[in-house]
């Protein structure tokens, strides 16, 4: 039985979308964020880093716990999953934005989120200064590399359904790299209008029934 560490409006929501689309019995244990948006002490208990997502996948011999959103996919569809073999650019592809939705596109969104929380957070007298220097650094450092990376994939799947060439259905790709589109979106860095095949894509997620039933679920 595996068990699903889930931290309300994280990464794990879509390892709980992997495993209904696997349709691979689980249970959730369910956190809630602090005010200050960090997760709980008590996921410390599970994994020295106090993250989530975290796995507990338990079996007669033993217990494996396994962190990371990239690793997790990744486990659970070498063990559970009847994959269809990819072409060799397919599995390029599956390899490279799998890695890409937490190594390069999840931080610049992440960054971009939190520079204007930062400011906040500083004395009353010193935010003007502060929103400054942190608005500089994003004009400068991040905002350059949105823009690239969205054109990127929107050309990418503006030619392939899935993230993974000759795909017919989701592969470890696509399940690392909703969120981050996700985040995206939220943060109106794209928009229908300018990148139609990345919305569309969403969409077709969104519309699973495996992931609207692990939406249920996670909330």
């Amino acid at each position: 039985m595996i068990v699903v560490h889930h931290l309300n409006n994280s990464r794990s929501q879509r390892i709980l979308w992997l495993l209904e689309e696997l349709n691979v019995p689980y249970e959730i244990k369910k956190y809630q964020r602090m005010p200050n948006y960090q997760a709980p002490p008590s996921l410390l208990e599970i994994h020295p880093l106090g993250k989530s997502p975290v796995i507990e996948d338990k079996d007669e011999s033993r217990t494996t716990v396994l962190a990371e959103s990239s690793a997790i996919i990744t486990y659970l569809l070498q063990k559970y999953s009847d994959r269809s073999i990819l072409s060799e650019d397919g599995a390029l592809d599956d390899l490279y934005y799998t890695h890409y939705a937490e190594s390069t596109l999840r931080p610049l969104i992440v960054v971009r989120q939190r520079l204007s929380r930062f400011a906040d957070r500083a004395p009353w007298f010193l935010r003007p200064a502060f929103r400054y220097v942190l608005e500089s650094y994003r004009k400068l450092y991040v905002d350059p590399e949105l823009p690239k990376n969205s054109e990127m994939i929107e050309r990418h799947l503006n030619k392939n359904p899935w993230f993974a060439r000759g795909s017919d259905g989701p592969t470890a790709a696509d399940y690392a790299m909703i969120f981050g589109l996700e985040g995206l979106r939220v943060e109106k860095a794209i928009t229908k209008e300018t990148h139609p095949a990345i919305i569309s894509f969403i969409e077709k997620v969104h519309a699973r029934p495996a992931y609207q039933t692990a939406l249920k679920k996670g909330l």
